[in-house]
């Protein structure tokens, strides 16, 4: 599956995030249809159907979401 770039996905997430504080949800409907957008947008670029799983899936995929020591899956690991 392709993923977006992490820089599109942080801002997304973003976005997401600052909408849902300004209760965008429940705005006009232009600010109701950014809402719906974003959230829409987010689902597609992490492969999922809900905004819950995209926000997780996209947490995932952010730089510092990974361990710092990754040597065992590139095989450098002492034997």
């Amino acid at each position: 599956m392709l993923m977006a770039h992490p820089v599109v996905l942080r801002d997304l997430v973003e976005r997401y995030k600052a909408l849902a504080v300004l209760r965008a949800d429940q705005g006009s409907a232009a600010s109701r249809q950014e809402y719906e957008d974003v959230a829409y947008s987010l689902c597609v670029a992490t492969g999922t159907s809900d905004i819950d799983a995209a926000l997780v899936a996209a947490s995932h995929h952010l730089p510092g979401a990974r361990p710092a020591d990754d040597s065992v899956l590139s095989g450098d690991a002492p034997r």
